[in-house]
């Protein structure tokens, strides 16, 4: 899950001031990791301790309140109702990452990509969303070529995945939907050489860098087998130990 991390951190300070372009800097002084982090963070706590992904959502949330949530998400957070509220947002898809890494069959990845998201986003666009980015990575894990990814995910999702980066920068705006950033992660995934490239290709649309680059990120370690070192180490400098601790403890026990 330390590739959508380090989507997040990398694309945060383009979320805000967009480029259409792979040539940025990767880091800054202004980089931190964002809501992106905290409940990727908060899923893979859940799956380690078998508790209710919701329950954590709502810890983490409270905990780290000033990490960039969307309004509904952030008045969600602090409710005592448990109950969703109908979300087809990526927030469903940005935080999913630990299921495709921790789940080991195509069935247990989708049923837990569902349960992790219909806590919130329990509309079907975000239940989608989360599940395409989830199977995503298991199928990149799993030695599935990219043609294959992507043939599965369209096949499952109806996702339209035969555009090219190309195509769609020019006209792609900021889009909070699963249904407009989704698609658009996975093809930024699908067009790229290794890690790096996939991150600045998310980023590059002009989005909503910091989630799109997240998402991509997850699938990208899962195809490439890792991240590059430099990245890593300016990634795990941003998070706190709590974080760090879960991370590490997520890893070694998925082998990752």
């Amino acid at each position: 899950m330390l590739g959508a991390i380090a989507g997040d951190v990398i694309g945060s300070v383009y979320e805000g001031n967009p480029v259409k372009s792979t040539e940025f800097p990767l880091f800054s002084a202004n980089s931190v990791y964002t809501d992106d982090t905290v409940l990727t963070v908060a899923v893979a706590h859940a799956i380690l301790e078998g508790m209710d992904y919701g329950v954590l959502l709502k810890n983490y949330g409270r905990k780290y309140p000033y990490a960039g949530y969307g309004g509904a998400f952030f008045n969600w957070i602090f409710s005592s109702d448990m109950g969703p509220y109908n979300s087809w947002g990526n927030g469903s898809a940005m935080r999913v990452s630990p299921v495709g890494f921790a789940f080991n069959s195509i069935e247990a990845v989708l049923r837990e990509a569902e349960k992790s998201a219909e806590v919130t986003h329990n509309h079907p666009e975000g239940i989608k969303g989360a599940q395409a980015t989830a199977l995503a990575i298991f199928l990149a894990r799993t030695g599935y070529s990219k043609d294959s990814i992507k043939e599965r995910i369209e096949k499952l999702f109806a996702y339209d995945l035969s555009r090219t980066l190309d195509e769609i920068r020019p006209t792609y705006y900021f889009d909070v939907s699963c249904q407009g950033s989704v698609p658009e992660s996975i093809i930024a995934f699908l067009e790229s050489e290794d890690f790096e490239d996939a991150v600045r290709k998310a980023v590059s649309l002009g989005g909503d860098s910091d989630t799109m680059a997240s998402i991509t990120g997850g699938i990208a370690q899962a195809f490439y087998k890792g991240i590059p070192s430099h990245i890593l180490s300016c990634v795990r400098q941003k998070l706190p130990e709590e974080f760090l601790s879960i991370i590490d403890s997520f890893n070694n026990t998925y082998g990752l």
